[in-house]
């Protein structure tokens, strides 16, 4: 039996979006409300299911400012912007946080199916160059491309305790406190 491409494209998204509302979506499902300790959905921000993502990483900020004003004379806040994220996440990296999560074994493996066996060539002019395996990026515009990117900077944090990261999408916000040096000339 043949089965029309159009309505196997058409099932392909239907799974992914299933995928991402409902066995990946960090609002519902148990594999991210309770991660392994390696891995922190707690800093996070963006695509979240609920509404205000952008709005709650703001005050999440002010708030962890303000707090360390009223103890610590300076705060700095070191802004990022992690350009071309998307395309430098690394699969086998991903792969390996994944099955970290509680996720079924028929999610996890048709998620690594639908991140192998991608090729890519480019042409120019009359000339094309010979297909090379892609083995880093997350597809843009997929539905499941947010949650893997979530998943692959979660396990990404300060090392001095006492300072604060806040992400969100590609943007990571790193908040530290530092003290007023007293005497400069000795």
């Amino acid at each position: 039996m043949q089965v029309p491409i159009n309505i196997l494209l058409k099932l392909r998204l239907y799974l992914v979006a299933f995928l991402r509302y409902s066995a990946l979506n960090n609002g519902n499902n148990p594999a991210i409300l309770s991660p392994p300790t390696t891995l922190c959905f707690d800093d996070k921000y963006a695509f979240r299911s609920t509404a205000g993502s952008t709005t709650a990483a703001l005050i999440a900020i002010l708030h962890s400012v303000t707090d360390r004003l009223s103890t610590n004379p300076f705060v700095v806040v070191l802004a990022l912007d992690l350009s071309k994220a998307f395309d430098t996440v690394r699969h086998a990296s991903l792969f390996c946080k994944m099955a970290l999560l509680n996720v079924p074994d028929p999610v996890y493996n048709w998620l690594v199916d639908f991140f192998s066996d991608h090729e890519h060539c480019t042409s120019f002019g009359d000339s094309v160059s010979a297909y090379q395996p892609i083995s880093a990026s997350i597809i843009q515009g997929s539905a499941i491309g947010p949650v893997s990117f979530v998943v692959n900077a979660s396990d990404l944090s300060t090392v001095t305790p006492g300072n604060r990261m806040h992400k969100y999408a590609d943007d990571t916000y790193i908040r530290y406190s530092c003290l007023q040096r007293s005497d400069q000339g000795s």
